[in-house]
């Protein structure tokens, strides 16, 4: 009798294909790990089903080449990628694809097999406050009952957060559970590596893009096997195929750096929330500045809030004030305001450190020629180049394009009229180093923790006090700890303030809010300075004035007037073609397609605001609907309706966080 399996394989496809168990092979279940003939290659996919009745397909079907010893794919991590694929409109095929993203797995190990970390969890635990006590019993009953429940560490910046769900971790592990701890950045893992080091007696599982071929392969086989207990790893980390997972943690859950924007998007924060519905466990979103989204899951009595509202140990709030840059003009060429200037010198003088924060990468975000104006721009995206004055290079920070610092205008040929315009924190260093020549100083972004080695040595000569004068971007903003950092200078407060997006104000609350936090962690008092031209902004007032919650009100309260998200559906369709003539074809087919219905509002066809993205010309509907509207369906029938071309592409984007 013929024995008949559907596959789903890592492919842009929605449904399984058809093959046929070999005799001579024994059953195969559902969930298996298999290889199959697909097209003229072999692929790498997982037993969907088992047909009750013989497919329609009339030709011979291909055989299974091979099942793999593994333990199968588990039923609600099946639940969980066909949940997720139709909620992003997504082919099941290509969230599987972030499932089995490691396919050497299933082939012969080449070379020395490694031996990954097991933690030890006699330990002793940490000394934790009245309010951390209380946080860790509610998780832990959580984890005691085996039941969903998705609770919010809510806590000031150092109240203690990371040693809360350190204890609900070691709860997990006594029960023999898998706990999954997500990171917005990679480069937080090195600090966070230190840490649960301390606690566990070893480093955790790491999963984020920089690992080597083989530490994925090896990580992913014990993932699958249980033997990696805990993994901290970024947003990838959460389709892996846990073998028993009993915990779940997302750390800085407002932060954007959770939204994917290509291939497969989604935003990792709600995905982990609905992973662990299927799961049945509970799962702690922690911040200090939770996203209005899981505000209003507070309030609504979805989620459960865990409240610490001190910082930890002999830690007070941190001054805030603000330098009206409209009064304090620094001269031409400079960035530092005179009361900041005077500010650091005194906290280098006391032996302190002291953080400069420009969320500009680089040395100048543009480049003009004075003779004629011409802006160096990329030539495959609507984006000036970032001049990279360490690299030697123009960089556009969207494709990756560069080429070398030029040395004329291509132009007009003028070779002494080439100017850098604005300041990055390149730019910014150098600065620093004439105001304060005898400070130690080190950079932090992207560009310098590019890798996890890196970033650890980074805040390494951090905590050893061998750098007194850091000058970092967004990524210091997140979760660092430094003991002997009590100043926090904030150049351009404004940046994010302006522009289209409807999250501007709360995203710049929480990236101030998150960066100030840094000052002031442990008994010596913190100080932060935010330069602005627009000191009485609701965002500069609510950070001076540690006034919160009412600014959070306020913004729930605009969003539901205007019943945007949460109270409200947004999705964005981006078409994307070769040469303009085709996706201005192709919106129009959108366009005569769009369906008519009661509460759905659809916005365009009109320029992307990057209009033209890695050698793509874009055009973009905007999708608005009430809460209560079948969004996807709509979506689908209507992309269906209209018969795009293969060759124009179409992206989907549910609940967008960039309007790019």
């Amino acid at each position: 009798m013929l024995r008949i399996v559907n596959v789903l394989l890592p492919t842009p496809f929605d449904t399984p294909f058809s093959y046929a168990v070999p005799d001579d092979m024994q059953a195969v279940e559902v969930g298996r790990y298999v290889t199959v003939p697909f097209r003229n290659k072999e692929l790498h996919g997982v037993v969907w089903e088992i047909p009750t009745q013989p497919p329609t397909f009339k030709g011979v079907l291909k055989q299974i080449t091979k099942v793999h010893p593994f333990a199968p794919l588990s039923h609600t991590t099946r639940e969980f990628i066909a949940w997720a694929a139709n909620y992003s409109l997504t082919p099941m095929g290509s969230i599987l694809k972030l499932t089995l993203s490691v396919p050497q797995v299933f082939l012969p190990i080449k070379g020395k097999v490694l031996t990954l970390p097991s933690p030890d969890i006699a330990h002793a635990p940490a000394t934790l406050s009245p309010a951390q006590h209380t946080a860790c019993n509610t998780i832990n009953t959580a984890l005691d009952t085996h039941s969903f429940a998705p609770l919010v560490l809510d806590g000031v910046t150092g109240s203690g957060k990371t040693e809360v769900y350190f204890e609900a971790v070691a709860h997990a592990l006594s029960q023999g559970k898998q706990v999954l701890i997500l990171l917005p950045e990679i480069a937080l893992s090195a600090q966070m590596m230190t840490r649960f080091a301390k606690r566990f007696g070893c480093a955790p599982c790491l999963w984020h893009s920089g690992l080597t071929p083989a530490v994925r392969r090896e990580t992913w086989k014990a993932i699958v096997d249980g033997t990696a207990k805990v993994v901290v790893g970024a947003r990838s980390a959460l389709f892996l195929p846990y073998q028993n997972l009993g915990l779940l943690i997302v750390d800085e859950e407002h932060d954007a750096s959770y939204k994917q924007e290509e291939g497969v998007i989604y935003n990792a924060r709600d995905m982990a929330v609905m992973r662990a519905k299927f799961e049945s466990i509970p799962v702690v979103l922690v911040s200090a500045t939770p996203s209005l989204e899981t505000v209003c899951n507070l309030e609504a009595k979805k989620y459960t809030a865990l409240t610490l509202p001190e910082r930890h140990g002999e830690a007070v709030f941190c001054d805030v004030q603000l330098i009206d840059m409209r009064k304090h003009k620094p001269p031409k060429g400079q960035w530092i305001a005179e009361p900041l200037k005077k500010a650091v010198l005194e906290t280098l003088g006391r032996g302190e450190q002291a953080l400069l924060f420009l969320n500009k990468r680089g040395y100048a975000p543009l480049t003009l020629c004075q003779a004629c104006g011409h802006r160096w721009q990329c030539p495959q995206c609507s984006a000036c180049l970032v001049v990279h004055k360490s690299a030697h290079k123009l960089v556009c920070h969207h494709c990756g394009y560069h080429e070398p610092e030029p040395e004329h205008c291509p132009k007009c040929q003028a070779e002494d009229s080439i100017t850098p315009c604005g300041p990055g924190i390149e730019r910014l260093a150098e600065e620093a180093a004439t105001t304060f020549p005898e400070a130690h100083t080190a950079l932090l972004s992207s560009d310098s923790m590019a890798s996890h080695e890196a970033a650890e040595n980074l805040i390494g000569q951090v905590m050893r006090d061998e750098v007194n004068l850091l000058i970092g971007t967004q990524i210091i903003a997140k979760g660092y700890h430094f003991p002997n950092l009590t100043l926090v200078g904030v150049i351009d407060a404004d940046i994010g303030l302006s522009g289209g997006d409807l999250r501007a104000a709360e995203k710049t609350w929480q990236l101030l809010h998150q960066v100030a936090g840094r000052a002031g962690r442990e008994a010596k008092k913190g100080t932060v300075y935010l330069q602005t031209f627009l000191p009485e902004h609701p965002v500069m007032q609510t950070l001076q004035q540690h006034q919160r919650d009412a600014f959070v009100q306020q913004q729930i309260h605009e969003r539901h007037f205007a019943q945007l998200p949460p109270f409200g559906k947004l999705a964005s369709v981006i078409i994307a073609a070769d040469t303009l003539t085709d996706v201005q074809k192709s919106a129009q087919l959108l366009a005569h397609a769009v369906p008519i219905m009661e509460g759905l509002t659809i916005l365009g066809p009109a320029p992307a605001p990057l209009a033209l993205l890695k050698g793509y010309h874009r055009m973009r509907f905007l999708v608005k609907t009430p809460r209560v509207f079948p969004l996807q369906k709509t979506l689908r029938e209507w992309l269906e309706k209209a018969g795009l071309p293969r060759t124009v592409k179409v992206q989907v984007d549910i609940d967008p966080y960039s309007f790019l």
